[in-house]
């Protein structure tokens, strides 16, 4: 379970930024809007982050594709002889003469009991420095797991034995990480982390275009749990009535099948369905990894070919209190900022100054009154992230 994500120059973002999803204790309203393991904090399961065009907001959702990515990519680069992970993904905030500083990622995840906070800064030749810390949920006693300068690496107690053995092995362009969740060892420290991370889903806006994505998972989904995304398709009324594939081809064909006025059913080719039900089918796809696998999910541009009822329903698959998915989202639709479906601690705002700095602000962060009309004090420019409107004539010049 994501508890923070944090990022320093890293695109537009060049001061530390932090996505906390820790919520605030003091906020009574929408109990079920948490989750709740026991402990003292509590965490939010949906998180809304609003801002306008160019604002910034789908950087930090490129951001956590960069930090899973050469977390993913970091070992596997180096051994292939391929331009390295850090490399690729080395995308620092250009607009001062700072452009080739250091960018930094870090995580807090919970995973089984433990709190594990784990980060690194880079530039495009090397690791400058990582760390990965446990603390115990039960004692709250903290270790140290490794930390690293450069070449230098410091392993904890618990995991010492193993990991000294292969140091000098680990290249300047490799995360400590990357490298040793590809050994067996008795230590299951590094495996679980790196899972925990690689379980983050990151969603780009344009997904409902990648027809590969459904090639690659709707068939399973079909094959498996079929009635359930009928029902699913049911509930939002896309007039749906069953849905198959073809692989007998070379290339995969889907139907769906729709009833006609005298009674008959008739099949449709999924691409001649609305982009809007495609996304649909999608996100299910999606909500259905992550409420299973308890991960969570970031989607940029959630609202997009969605209606604003359909928007809350595919929200409202992530208030299951037999999982700790998480949902975070960007968007524009502020149909759904308001008091009625969201706590204060839920919606963030980014947005952007004139030198082109991203910032990212919680609404929580405000004081507002949680009978407040969040929306409209929104769009009044009160909290930031709107776009700066300017006069502008269309007629022809003189």
């Amino acid at each position: 379970m994501l508890v923070q994500f944090s990022l320093k120059n890293v695109l537009s973002f060049k001061e530390r930024t932090v996505l906390d999803m820790t919520a605030v204790s003091a906020y009574k309203e929408h109990p079920d809007n948490l989750i709740d393991i026991g402990q003292k904090e509590k965490y939010l399961r949906v998180a809304a982050i609003y801002g306008a065009n160019a604002s910034g907001k789908s950087n930090l959702n490129l951001a956590m594709s960069y930090f899973s990515s050469i977390i993913r990519e970091s070992f596997d680069n180096v051994r292939n002889g391929e331009r390295t992970a850090i490399d690729k993904y080395y995308n620092p905030f250009l607009f001062d003469e700072g452009r080739n500083e250091n960018s930094e990622f870090e995580v807090v995840e919970l995973l089984d009991g433990f709190e594990y906070r784990y980060g690194f800064e880079y530039n495009a030749e090397y690791i400058e420095t990582e760390w990965l810390y446990r603390k115990s949920l039960e004692t709250n006693k903290q270790s140290i797991i490794f930390e690293r300068k450069r070449s230098e690496i410091h392993f904890g107690a618990t995991v010492r034995r193993e990991s000294v053995l292969y140091q000098k092995q680990i290249s300047g362009e490799t995360l400590v990480l990357s490298f040793f969740n590809k050994l067996i060892l008795k230590t299951k420290i590094y495996q679980k982390v790196y899972r925990g991370i690689m379980d983050t889903l990151v969603v780009q806006a344009d997904f409902c275009e990648n027809t590969e994505l459904l090639e690659a998972l709707l068939p399973q989904v079909i094959d498996n749990k079929k009635e359930k995304l009928l029902r699913f398709l049911n509930a939002i009324d896309v007039g749906i009535l069953d849905i198959e594939y073809d692989d007998s081809d070379k290339n995969i064909r889907f139907m769906t099948y729709h009833r006609g006025k005298d009674g008959k059913d008739y099949p449709l080719s999924l691409y001649y369905e609305s982009e809007g039900t495609i996304k649909s089918i999608i996100l299910f796809i999606y909500a259905q990894m992550a409420l299973f696998n308890n991960a969570s999910i970031f989607v940029d541009e959630l609202n997009v070919k969605l209606h604003p009822l359909l928007l809350k329903f595919i929200i409202d698959l992530f208030y299951d209190e037999r999982s700790t998915a998480q949902l975070i989202y960007t968007t524009h639709d502020t149909t759904l900022m308001d008091k009625k479906f969201f706590r204060r601690d839920q919606i963030w705002f980014v947005d952007k100054d004139e030198y082109g700095y991203s910032e990212l602000v919680a609404l929580s962060d405000y004081k507002v009154r949680s009978d407040a009309s969040f929306e409209k004090d929104y769009l009044a420019g009160v909290y930031g992230g709107i776009p700066l409107l300017k006069g502008f004539d269309m007629g022809e010049g003189e």
